[in-house]
């Protein structure tokens, strides 16, 4: 029944409908009313050398927690933007993660060089940025290119045309070639994908069971720590892998699997 109305919630959403948000302004509106009528006659009262300017209603964050600490983009951005400042490489490349996330956790204690299909107009301190498409060949200039590499959740889209990116269904094998290319050997690579039951949900992203990234980097890689965020957003750090965990996903449905790696 969860599942069901997470789904409902998801499904709703695409639309612009959130009920879980409308339900909490719903039920801030009686507060507001209130608060605003007592503010208004202290001020009466006081002399507040403040008027009162155009309304702008916030009528749910009463009741939020202080902060969301939770879910896939928060747990990995800070995971590996801690891991990058203990490592401290020489040069530390990203492809695809978050500009709001982990890129500007690294920018603010290093340099970092930053590869996305989509533009970037802002100029931000220790960024370098190059609009690049890394699901199509590599430009040889990039083959050993940096002794550190990140990829947080940015694989699963590829070729799936969401960003504007040519439509194959092998575009995720080219992006993980390429990035295995761009690494030096003995770098360190930080990635991380949707993990589940495997499929692709169009034209948002695929998911990947964990048996089958495990064979895709058996070869190239020495797995050095796996972690992994559930569905209910909370971390696992360091999990030892066996193969109940591995056939099973760590039981997620939408989780997210969490790799530090070394390249062979």
């Amino acid at each position: 029944m969860k599942q069901v109305f997470k789904n409902i919630n998801a499904a709703l959403a695409l639309i612009g409908i959130a009920p879980s948000n409308l339900f909490n302004t719903l039920r801030g509106l009686p507060y507001y009313i209130k608060d605003f009528l007592k503010l208004k006659k202290m001020m009466r009262k006081s002399a507040s050398p403040f008027n009162f300017g155009k309304p702008y209603p916030c009528l749910g964050d009463r009741f939020d927690e202080s902060g969301s600490a939770k879910g896939h983009y928060f747990h990995q951005d800070f995971l590996v933007a801690r891991k990058v400042f203990t490592h401290n490489p020489i040069k530390h490349v990203d492809v695809g993660s978050r500009i709001d996330g982990l890129v500007t956790h690294i920018a603010s204690f290093r340099k970092i060089e930053v590869f996305d299909i989509r533009p970037l107009t802002t100029q931000l301190p220790n960024v370098s940025f190059t609009q690049a498409d890394l699901s199509v060949p590599l430009d040889e200039k990039l083959h050993n290119y940096t002794d550190s590499l990140s990829c947080l959740h940015a694989i699963e889209h590829f070729g799936l045309g969401r960003y504007g990116d040519t439509v194959c269904p092998e575009a995720y094998k080219v992006g993980l070639e390429n990035l295995y290319k761009t690494l030096k050997t003995g770098g360190k690579f930080y990635f991380s994908v949707p993990m589940g039951p495997q499929r692709i949900e169009f034209n948002a992203h695929r998911v990947f069971a964990l048996e089958f990234l495990l064979n895709l980097f058996n070869e190239k890689y020495s797995i050095d720590s796996f972690s992994y965020v559930n569905d209910n957003g909370d971390l696992f750090e360091n999990i030892s892998l066996n193969e109940e965990i591995i056939k099973n996903n760590c039981g997620c449905h939408y989780g997210c699997a969490i790799f530090e790696m070394t390249k062979k």
